[in-house]
């Protein structure tokens, strides 16, 4: 009898399970269908690409313009050396394991974030410009309002047809 009570006991926590788990797969299954998801996906892949090129545009179009105004300042290999002997750049420094403050590579994420935000503001503001451009549109115009005859003669047309 014990063995039955046991088995009966496993075979409705076995059926529970996999109930719970049907529906966590069906809620999960509507909640991946819906439309909002795949939007959501949908600008993750976008906004992976448009990184790239924010990425490249920073590093390959605007640092050099700042490195060029700023006299050829390399904002990431400043440095300060915490430890004991001289290093001509953070590489050398690290290699050699000194202890190092690398403030210059915080400069450049600084700089990097600045410009990546101005884009994507830029980006925001033109599209929501189009919106509203698009929302603008003018709407179509109302029938004139008919003149006084044309009351008259449409009430003079509907009592011949009542009679």
């Amino acid at each position: 009898m014990v063995r039955n009570q046991e088995t009966t006991c496993a075979s409705v926590l076995l059926c529970s399970g996999i109930f719970i788990i049907m529906g966590f797969v069906k809620e999960f299954k509507e909640f991946a269908v819906k439309g909002n998801v795949m939007d959501m996906a949908v600008g993750v892949i976008i906004g992976g690409a448009f990184g790239k090129i924010v990425t490249s545009l920073v590093e390959d179009v605007i640092m050099p313009l700042v490195g060029v105004a700023t006299g050829g300042v390399d904002f990431t290999n400043m440095f300060v050396n915490l430890g004991e002997g001289t290093f001509k750049t953070l590489a050398e420094a690290k290699e050699a394991g000194a202890a190092v403050f690398a403030y210059g590579q915080f400069i450049q994420n600084i700089l990097d974030f600045i410009i990546i935000a101005l884009c994507v503001f830029f980006m925001v503001k033109g599209i929501n410009k189009m919106k509203k451009k698009k929302e603008e549109a003018p709407a179509p115009e109302a029938a004139p309002e008919p003149s006084a005859e044309e009351k008259l003669l449409t009430e003079i047309r509907d009592l011949l047809k009542n009679k």
